[in-house]
C-alpha cells in the first residue's frame, strides 16, 4: 500500500483541531446572536462553555480525529440524549443556519464543507422528534 492509497479523513481535510475549535466557537457566537437562532438557543444553558467542549470532542471524533468524545460520555446516542428537546423542522433549520454559517467561516477546502454539510445536514434531519 502506498501513502497515497490511504484515505485521508474528513478532520484532516478540513484542517484538524484548530479547525474543529474554531468551528464551534463560530457556531455557537451565531447561536447566541442571530435572532433566527433564538429558537434553538432557548434551549441552552445560560452559558454555553460546557456545551461548547463536548460538541468540539464530537465533532472531532465523528470527523475521523482523535477519540475524545466516547471515552468521556460513551455511545453518542444523539437522539437519546436530546428527546427532552422538541426538534422538528424550525430547530434542525435554525441549526443548520448556525453551522452552515460557521462552516463558510471555517472550512476553506470547499469540497470537504460541501461532503460536511450534506452529513450534518442528515444528522440534523435524522434528530428531529417532533412534526
Amino acid at each position: 500500500m502506498t501513502s497515497t492509497d490511504v484515505t485521508t479523513s474528513m478532520f484532516e481535510r478540513i484542517g484538524g483541531s484548530a479547525t474543529i475549535e474554531t468551528l464551534v466557537d463560530r457556531f455557537y457566537q451565531r447561536m447566541d446572536t442571530l435572532p433566527e437562532a433564538k429558537i434553538i438557543r432557548a434551549m441552552h444553558a445560560d452559558d454555553l462553555g460546557l456545551i461548547t467542549g463536548v460538541l468540539k470532542r464530537y465533532l472531532t471524533e465523528w470527523t475521523g480525529g482523535p477519540k475524545l468524545y466516547t471515552p468521556e460520555k460513551g455511545h453518542p446516542r444523539l437522539r437519546q440524549r436530546h428527546i427532552g428537546f422538541a426538534i422538528g423542522d424550525a430547530e434542525r433549520d435554525a441549526w443548520m443556519l448556525c453551522m452552515r454559517g460557521a462552516m463558510e467561516e471555517t472550512i476553506a477546502d470547499s469540497a470537504a464543507r460541501q461532503e460536511l454539510d450534506k452529513a450534518i445536514s442528515g444528522l440534523a434531519d435524522w434528530m428531529r422528534n417532533r412534526q
